[in-house]
């Protein structure tokens, strides 16, 4: 007996391991367009050999007009599909970030409250692709190795899941699998609009680097990414280790700048955004981090470093003492090149 065509099966297996790896229910986000509609398709026939629960969420942001009626109808495929329960949500997109940051924000905000009221995870049909516009663009921007290393296949972020299981699956595997099982895709007119960086990175660079390089470039791009968050990760858990460490021989909850300035360089600047991170700082910034780490690595008596939120970190007998919002309210600055005691 015949399987189903390649792209079903490609699409198929990429969600069957991931599925049966947590025994929450999904919530599968899906736009309409080729790439979350052959997510959910994939999901709820796999859904139905693991026993897993496997609902749809699609976002109606307001934004183009017929947008209600297109969430409806994205809603009705769920529904054909099987998927149960079928939410539609409507948010009031902002103005932060621009409209595909505002978008963003306000998308991923309302999927993460419905994942909470389902106790479900969130799937998204990121792909290969994708992968490849976002490394690009950490590289274009300078952003740090983080950005470069691009989205991570499973991430907890406040009590809520977001699993990618399409990050090895290229776009067009996508569009196939939807076209051989006849399903509906709406194709977002924003991703044809070159007003978008990412939109002239996907049919403008990516081409051109393709012909340049000889081909292969979004998969390299793609293997570059999982190389670099694994190197990431381990220097993230050796930061973790030295900063319980280093705040455990404090005792007094700051810690102490010789030992932090003996760290190599990526090592010292995770274990201070682990800390400040730690203590609740909100907002953490590279200008922020660097403006600490001169406490640490070129000490002359300099006053307290001003961080979001309104706390600072002082240097004090020989340690870094953060000063919380409500500690610094109505209390000046020490003069510089003044040493505090604790």
């Amino acid at each position: 007996m015949a399987g189903p065509p390649r792209a079903v099966a490609e699409v198929r297996r990429a969600v069957r391991d991931g599925l049966r790896a947590d025994d929450r229910p999904v919530l599968a986000a899906c736009s309409g367009g080729a790439d979350s509609v052959a997510l959910a398709a994939a999901l709820a026939f796999e859904a139905r050999h693991a026993g897993a629960r496997v609902g749809g969420a699609t976002v109606d942001h307001g934004l183009q007009p017929g947008s209600a009626g297109r969430a409806k109808g994205t809603a009705a495929v769920l529904r054909r599909l099987g998927l149960d329960p079928v939410l539609v949500l409507t948010v009031r997109v902002g103005d932060d970030g621009g409209p595909e940051g505002a978008a963003r924000t306000a998308r991923y905000a309302a999927l993460a409250t419905a994942a909470r009221e389902h106790g479900a995870r969130v799937a998204l049909g990121h792909t290969l692709d994708d992968q490849a516009e976002t490394v690009l663009l950490g590289l274009g921007r300078g952003s740090g190795p983080r950005s470069v290393a691009g989205m991570v296949p499973e991430r907890e972020v406040d009590g809520v899941g977001w699993w990618r299981p399409f990050l090895g699956v290229r776009r067009v595997t996508t569009r196939q699998a939807c076209a051989d099982q006849g399903l509906p895709v709406w194709d977002d007119p924003w991703n044809a609009d070159s007003a978008y960086t990412r939109v002239r990175l996907r049919t403008e660079a990516l081409p051109l680097l393709e012909e340049v390089l000889g081909g292969g470039v979004a998969p390299a791009l793609a293997r570059t990414a999982v190389l670099l968050r694994e190197d990431l990760d381990a220097l993230d858990a050796l930061a973790a280790a030295e900063l319980a460490r280093l705040a455990a021989g404090s005792g007094d909850g700051g810690l102490p700048a010789r030992p932090l300035g003996a760290l190599p360089a990526a090592l010292r600047r995770r274990v201070l955004r682990g800390w400040l991170r730690g203590a609740g700082v909100p907002d953490l910034q590279a200008v922020h981090l660097r403006a600490v780490e001169t406490l640490v690595t070129r000490w002359r008596g300099q006053g307290v470093v001003d961080l979001p939120g309104g706390a600072g970190v002082v240097r004090a007998s020989g340690t870094l003492v953060l000063l919380p919002p409500e500690h610094r309210r109505g209390t000046p600055g020490p003069a510089p090149h003044e040493e505090l005691t604790p």
